[in-house]
């Protein structure tokens, strides 16, 4: 029983800390752009190379 003492405010403090981290990142823009990384692998070298030029 005196485990639940240590436990709960333990799982309360990964909680608000993942939250934060949460928060962090989509402050930062880690989530701004979900789609393009994916259709990246899928281009040849030199058109990626272009489209990064292009910006």
């Amino acid at each position: 029983m005196n485990i639940i003492i240590l436990m709960i405010p333990m799982a309360l403090l990964m909680g608000a800390g993942f939250l934060y981290a949460f928060f962090w990142a989509n402050k930062k823009g880690q989530f701004d752009d979900l789609e393009t990384p994916a259709h990246r692998m899928l281009l040849d070298e030199n058109e990626r190379t272009e489209r990064e030029h292009k910006r």
